[in-house]
């Protein structure tokens, strides 16, 4: 009985030997499989997102990129991928359709900042998630339209263009308000000029009283204005002036004024020839009798308002020294004895 009994033994530890093996040769076989489905599925994440799911290398950062009214999810995402938006137009489609927004693909020009991955140009043109920030432009009082489209050609309007605002804009010369305006980067030279010359619009009406009545008419107001913009900097100054000008124009007396030159010549005033002065020209206000035909530039509300309220005088000449201090005369001995004293 006792040598079965240690036979019994010997069997069963030879069993648990034989068992340890196997569970040991198991563990092994089994983290062997698990590291190679690891390596196999990082290796196709890796592939994935080399091929399909990252940016392009030439990426169209800071670029509006547009998506037409009415385009379908296919046109689209073929369109995408020919302008690198994304690697594949194939992976965009079949992204956004398993997303369930396969129909609400929204139309528009987008902007992306920095390069953008499959999985955030998907999310973008399924929610209209434009990617467009307001442009801050600061148009300053007395600028002319040409000077306007140099402002707004700086400012990265992508759908601004400089002759076609030129053309449009000029006929509107002092119309449109010198202000801080905010455009979207997709703005057009249209969508400007409607703004300025809405805003234009609105700073009438809060001087309606004063226009209505007015002996002048609004041309003229507009006129007189845009010379005051550059002929004085302060309120009391202009108001002066604009008796001065009034004055002038009253007894059949040319303006004689040198920023109209600015206009047409680009001088200023201690810039000008007598040949200047002599010059044919419409805006030539030595040699022609009135107001020139169009406003100098765009001015201010505090101009308007100057040129419909003169401080009343008998002066007929002014000048401003070289401080900026305008002296006023009643004759012309008087306007020569000042620009003997101060020039």
């Amino acid at each position: 009985m006792e040598s079965f009994l240690r036979w019994l033994e010997r069997v069963f530890a030879r069993g648990n030997e034989i068992e340890g093996t196997l569970s040991e040769h198991w563990r092994r076989h089994t983290n062997r499989r698990t590291i190679i489905v690891a390596l196999l599925a990082g290796l196709c994440a890796a592939l994935l997102y080399v091929y399909f799911i990252q940016p392009p290398d030439d990426f169209p950062t800071g670029t509006l990129v547009s998506i037409p009214e009415g385009a379908t999810l296919a046109e689209t995402s073929a369109s995408f991928e020919s302008l690198d938006v994304v690697r594949s137009g194939l992976a965009l489609k079949v992204l956004v359709t398993l997303s369930g927004n396969s129909r609400d693909v929204h139309a528009g020009d987008y902007l992306f900042k920095e390069p953008a991955s499959l999985f955030s140009v998907a999310r973008a043109i399924a929610v209209g998630a434009y990617g467009l920030e307001p442009v801050r432009v600061r148009i300053p009082e007395g600028a002319t339209t040409k000077r306007m489209a140099t402002i707004l050609s700086a400012a990265h309007l992508q759908r601004f263009d400089a002759a076609d605002f030129l053309a449009k804009a000029q006929p509107q010369e002092g119309y449109l308000f010198p202000d801080t305006y905010f455009f979207l980067p997709n703005t057009t030279a249209a969508t400007v000029i409607k703004a300025m010359r809405q805003n234009f619009d609105d700073q009438l009406a809060t001087i309606a009283p004063q226009l209505a009545s007015s002996t002048h008419s609004l041309s003229d107001i507009v006129i007189m204005a845009s010379i005051l913009e550059r002929e004085a900097y302060n309120t009391t100054d202009r108001r002066m002036i604009a008796g001065v000008l009034w004055n002038r124009l009253g007894r059949g007396m040319p303006l004689q004024v040198d920023v109209t030159f600015a206009y047409t010549l680009g001088k200023g005033t201690f810039q000008l020839t007598k040949k200047d002065l002599t010059t044919p020209s419409p805006y030539n206000t030595y040699i022609n009798k009135g107001l020139p035909p169009t406003p100098i530039g765009s001015p201010s509300l505090d101009s308007l308002l100057a040129a419909l309220t003169p401080i009343k005088n008998d002066y007929l000449y002014f000048l401003a020294d070289k401080h900026g201090i305008t002296h006023y005369c009643k004759n012309y001995a008087c306007q020569v004895a000042n620009k003997a004293k101060y020039f």
